[in-house]
């Protein structure tokens, strides 16, 4: 059993930078990731991480602004957000996938998800 907690969202302004922070208790070795949803629209992949923490994985749409990371010492995962637009903003969702190897960007395999925590990118 996993759950996770984020935090860290909130209003900023296009331009801005924004860090989100998901902790996750349980124990296993598993991949995590960011996805989030914006009113109206369906769920979409933000970036994942394996349990090593190399080599993320990042959607088009956050490809160079966007870092995802891991402690695994304090089992945190992170979303370092830079240079925020307003089409960022959304309800974002750190999700844990503990049956499969490698890194998914659907949501489906995915079997643990946080509470979310909105993101509102003023311009």
């Amino acid at each position: 059993q996993v759950q996770l907690v984020e935090s860290g969202g909130g209003l900023v302004q296009a331009g801005d930078s924004l860090r989100l922070s998901c902790a996750a208790s349980g124990r296993g070795r598993y991949s995590m990731a960011w996805f989030r949803q914006a009113p109206g629209k369906e769920r979409e992949f933000v970036a994942a991480v394996s349990w090593s923490g190399g080599s993320p994985y990042y959607a088009d749409s956050v490809k160079g602004r966007f870092t995802i990371s891991r402690d695994n010492a304090k089992n945190t995962v992170y979303l370092q957000m830079d240079s925020l637009k307003p089409e960022d903003t959304a309800v974002y969702f750190c999700a844990a996938d503990t049956r499969h190897m490698g890194l998914i960007a659907t949501s489906g395999p995915y079997d643990y998800w946080g509470q979310g925590t909105q993101v509102t990118v003023s311009s």
